[in-house]
């Protein structure tokens, strides 16, 4: 696996990606790359399998282990090494294409296998990794990496990019925010990607950049952000942020197109062999889904900037976004409102900006527990969008989703003053759910509230 970049003190790596508007000829140029990356990874991958495969042969013949095939290394040296030698017989026309397509597809390759045998060791946080898979040109995603040659902004003006062996080629938008950190030596461009997505084309620099000193919170304290459907985030400050819904007010057009494009489908033809007037349909279709996507996006960021440039403290939910996009009649709307993105704005947006964040543990009953007192209800339907405590002598009514917000920024407190799990964690879930009172613990389910039990709001 290859050693991961480590930014020098006081920068940061980010990212900045634009649009592209490439000529025919450029557009070619650019599919012969992406081609060129997806022809080194699948090779080295068949080379990978068969040695497997001959090993676990051998093996079945009680070859003792001594004496069985070498094994192949995994590195991305290696199988650069290795390519280079055979390259003339496997790919003729390699010198068409830069040499960077093929040494990223090595290079995503060696990364991949890594990723597998680290999961398989149990090296490895997260969900279960599965062996690479063969890359296809109509399954996967076309992209190449550039990290040596003549790459990055062009010094005439702020609409082109320079890629090797492509040349210039005009972006849709400005680049000034990555120039102006390039004149004024805050930044320096490591790599390029290119990528084709939803039927555009994009180019994204890897930059280190030099972060300006944080400033301090416009507003100051801490605020917790419920995150929801019915809003996109109800926060501790009484403010509710409204879902904009991008996705179900782009169904009816979304329906119109594809009917359209089903209605244009000639059976027995394969997708290349298809009309025109399809392709100009499934490129509407393409269209509107870019559209939405990023009117998502847009939304998160401005949300996202908001909270980390207002408050000092930011706490959130750990929430189960894959197994809640499990559920049959929530899942679009769930999938529409971006959870998982938003939690990943504001993870790196607080480090950028010198805030804290504090992540509540997954288990922990925000929604439950009333704000108040602390009692926590044994059960709340998901229909009940009103709290109402169980605690005769409280008796507070309130609406849930600010209860939930009232309690997740009782956790700030909890998570700079305790040393004991408190059901959060800063930027990790972690924590016993079983503890995570915001008056205090021991007194949970029906039982007696210490005296002088703080208020969570």
């Amino acid at each position: 696996m290859s050693r991961k970049f480590e930014p020098r003190p006081g920068f940061t790596m980010q990212a900045y990606q634009f649009a592209l508007e490439p000529t025919e000829t450029q557009a070619e140029a650019l599919r012969s790359h992406c081609g060129a990356q997806r022809k080194a990874y699948n090779w080295g991958l068949a080379r990978v399998k068969a040695n497997l495969g001959q090993r676990e042969a051998e093996r079945s013949y009680e070859v003792p282990e001594d004496q069985l095939t070498p094994p192949l290394n995994w590195s991305a040296y290696s199988f650069r090494r290795d390519w280079n030698q055979i390259k003339d017989e496997v790919a003729p026309w390699w010198a068409e294409n830069s040499k960077e397509a093929y040494a990223s597809g090595l290079a995503n390759l060696a990364d991949a296998l890594g990723n597998w045998n680290a999961s398989r060791k149990g090296q490895r946080n997260g969900l279960k990794v599965r062996f690479p898979r063969f890359t296809s040109a109509k399954r996967s995603t076309w992209s190449c990496t550039f990290t040596t040659g003549a790459f990055g902004l062009s010094t005439t003006d702020r609409r082109h990019v320079r890629l090797p062996r492509i040349g210039a080629v005009r972006t849709g938008e400005s680049t000034r925010k990555l120039a102006r950190r390039i004149e004024a030596d805050t930044a320096r461009i490591l790599k390029a990607t290119v990528s084709h997505r939803r039927g555009r084309w994009y180019v994204s620099f890897q930059a280190e950049v030099r972060r300006d000193q944080p400033q301090p919170a416009t507003v100051g304290g801490t605020v917790g952000a419920d995150l929801g459907v019915k809003s996109l985030a109800v926060l501790s400050t009484g403010e509710t942020v409204p879902n904009p819904k991008h996705l179900d007010a782009a169904q009816r057009e979304l329906r119109v197109l594809q009917r359209r494009a089903s209605r244009r489908w000639i059976p027995g033809r394969k997708p290349d062999e298809q009309s025109r007037r399809w392709h100009q349909a499934q490129d509407r279709i393409r269209r509107l889904h870019s559209y939405v996507a990023n009117a998502r996006q847009e939304g998160l960021h401005q949300l996202s900037t908001r909270l980390t440039t207002d408050f000092d403290s930011i706490v959130i939910e750990d929430l189960n976004v894959a197994g809640m996009l499990r559920s049959h009649t929530l899942s679009r709307s769930i999938a529409d409102v971006g959870m998982g993105e938003l939690r990943r704005q504001i993870t790196y947006k607080t480090s950028w900006n010198g805030r804290h964040l504090v992540v509540a543990d997954r288990w922990y009953p925000s929604s439950k527990t009333c704000s108040s007192c602390g009692v926590v209800k044994a059960k709340l339907r998901m229909r009940d969008r009103t709290f109402r405590c169980d605690n005769d002598a409280c008796g507070l009514v309130i609406d849930r989703d600010l209860n939930a917000s009232y309690n997740l920024a009782g956790l700030a407190h909890e998570a700079n003053t305790s040393s004991q799990s408190c059901g959060a964690t800063e930027n990790e879930p972690a924590g016993n759910p079983g503890k995570t009172s915001l008056a205090g613990v021991g007194y949970r389910h029906g039982k007696t509230a210490p005296d002088g039990a703080a208020k969570a709001a």
